[in-house]
């Protein structure tokens, strides 16, 4: 296992990757990458649902050569290492240095894995070297998501494949949705956003992502509507899910900044919200997500 990661002391460095991804890449080295790192197994409890979906759609080999997107603290990154198995390898790249710091940590040495922080919109990716990409939940962000995915398709040689789940519409995501309209009683609403900016659910809209993935040069591509619930809870009940409600989603960007009081109020009104999907210590709450699937020509 090997790693190219960065630990900043003066605060986020954002020189490694493109001028307008800067927001995105202080945020997940900032409070956002912290809040993760801080709830990772519940989280990565929480997105097993969606890790199983990519991983069946992906349909990764032995011996494959994979790159996973927006790897984050490593869950699918470790997850196709053990089917590629050691004959193959993943490269895992990030935007946020205390993710991978925990993804190194979280990943076996003997595992065929490597970690490298940085930004994979403009990242020198070796030409035509990889079978397949996969990102769970790491498309969103840039903010040309064309140029990200027609650089991303470098790394990848004829034939390859690509895999990616995104979020829907955040009208179908109560698990993001319901925790933010509670916390807005309690801390100020976000900034309005332009249309299909870097964020959360920039890939909601169906023809835009068809759109994307068109414009990119990708063929045979196939965009599935998957329907299902993700357990909040970590196994700590309803608190449990008001934690992993302010760790990720909108809800968490809304405290950002805030009062350490106002932040206690919301995460009170959140597990109020969410107490009608208790289900003893569970809280599944629904979810919908796009995996898309397609191949480089």
């Amino acid at each position: 296992m090997q790693s190219d990661t960065t630990t900043m002391d003066n605060g986020p460095d954002t020189s490694f990757g493109h001028f307008e991804n800067a927001a995105q890449i202080a945020f997940w080295n900032g409070s956002g990458g912290a809040r993760w790192v801080a709830r990772q197994a519940a989280l990565d409890g929480m997105l097993a649902p969606i890790n199983a979906l990519l991983m069946d759609r992906a349909a990764i080999q032995a011996g494959e050569r994979v790159v996973d997107i927006g790897c984050g603290c490593g869950a699918t990154t470790i997850a196709a290492a053990e089917k590629v198995g050691p004959g193959g390898s993943v490269l895992g790249i990030d935007v946020s240095a205390a993710m991978l710091i925990r993804a190194n940590e979280l990943a076996s040495q003997d595992a065929p894995v490597s970690f490298v922080q940085g930004d994979a919109m403009v990242h020198h990716f070796k030409a035509a070297t990889c079978d397949l990409m996969i990102s769970r939940l790491g498309m969103m962000y840039f903010a040309d998501p064309v140029r990200g995915l027609l650089n991303i398709r470098n790394a990848l040689h004829s034939e390859g494949r690509v895999a990616f789940a995104a979020w829907g519409d955040l009208r179908d995501n109560a698990w993001a949705l319901e925790p933010l309209q509670a916390a807005y009683d309690h801390v100020p609403k976000l900034p309005g956003l332009p249309p299909r900016a870097p964020d959360d659910f920039a890939f909601a809209e169906q023809d835009w992502l068809e759109h994307v993935v068109n414009e990119a040069g990708l063929r045979r591509v196939r965009l599935e509507r998957c329907e299902l619930a993700l357990d909040l809870s970590g196994g700590q009940g309803l608190e449990g899910a008001a934690l992993s409600a302010l760790a990720i989603g909108p809800a968490s960007r809304a405290i950002d900044g805030q009062p350490v009081e106002a932040v206690a109020t919301a995460a009170t009104a959140i597990s109020k919200a969410l107490s009608r999907y208790a289900q003893g210590a569970a809280v599944p709450v629904p979810a919908c997500v796009w995996i898309v699937t397609a191949v480089d020509p």
